[in-house]
């Protein structure tokens, strides 16, 4: 994909979550139950938890973190928009044990990470089907893997929207003049009511089980496991864990 269409289709997304924060921070409160699953597999150190949370949105896997692990956690969460990292300075703020950083960044124009510290836990969950072409996807999922720590592990979900048909009538027309890829999608966003329509709607794209091995790959690390979780459904996300080795 050519740097005009990505660049492109990051500021659909860009304008629509600027449009959207305060709804998406109402009506996504809640914890994933994928999350739950996930702890089992956690190797939390017994002092604190180091965790990036990359596409953080309100926060809440922070806090979901803060209340379910015995160990203080550090916490740098970093999201493009300004709106909902508001929400999650209110949401992290109601834990002053918690040591929280919030930061405005956008990984898809600043997908370098090599500033960032190492951390024990770095996830990216609702991130990867915002990521314009598979070439970036790939390298994020590399810069992300290449700051977990020695024993630490990195997880991210995959997004199988296009399995269902009710996200399936939301497809829209691309515009022409965008050298897409396949499994790229626009969305028309449900809750619309009074929004423009080049405002609602999103950029989405369809990892398979085929890119899904490519990112392990390109992660260069250990897979723990991978899972379905979420949605009314309960599978709508694909949970994929990998960890590095702790003498490397």
């Amino acid at each position: 994909m050519n740097d005009e269409t990505a660049y492109a289709l990051n500021m659909i997304n860009r304008q629509f979550y600027a449009a959207c924060a305060a709804d998406f921070d109402v009506t996504r409160a809640g914890a994933w139950k994928g999350w739950q699953m996930l702890l089992p597999y956690l190797n939390v150190p017994s002092n604190a938890v180091r965790v990036l949370d990359v596409g953080c949105g309100n926060g809440r896997f922070g806090a979901f973190l803060m209340k379910r692990l015995s160990v203080p956690v550090i916490y740098h969460g970093i999201d493009f928009s300004e709106g909902l990292l508001e929400a999650a300075r209110r949401t992290l703020g109601t834990y002053p044990s918690a040591q929280v950083t919030l930061e405005a960044r956008d990984v898809i124009e600043q997908p370098h990470l090599s500033d960032l510290a190492g951390f024990d836990l770095i996830a990216a969950f609702g991130l990867l089907h915002h990521v314009p072409g598979v070439d970036r996807r790939a390298a994020l999922i590399h810069a992300l893997a290449d700051r977990v720590l020695p024993g630490g592990m990195l997880v991210w979900t995959e997004w199988r929207f296009h399995e269902y048909e009710r996200f399936r009538e939301r497809v829209i027309a691309t515009p022409g003049d965008l050298d897409v890829e396949h499994g790229d999608y626009l969305l028309d966003w449900g809750g619309s009511a009074g929004m423009p329509p080049d405002v609602a709607r999103r950029y989405c794209h369809y990892i398979d089980d085929a890119e899904s091995e490519r990112l392990i790959h390109a992660s260069g690390l250990e897979l723990v496991t991978t899972y379905r979780a979420d949605g009314h459904t309960r599978d709508c996300n694909r949970y994929v864990v990998v960890r590095r080795d702790e003498n490397s």
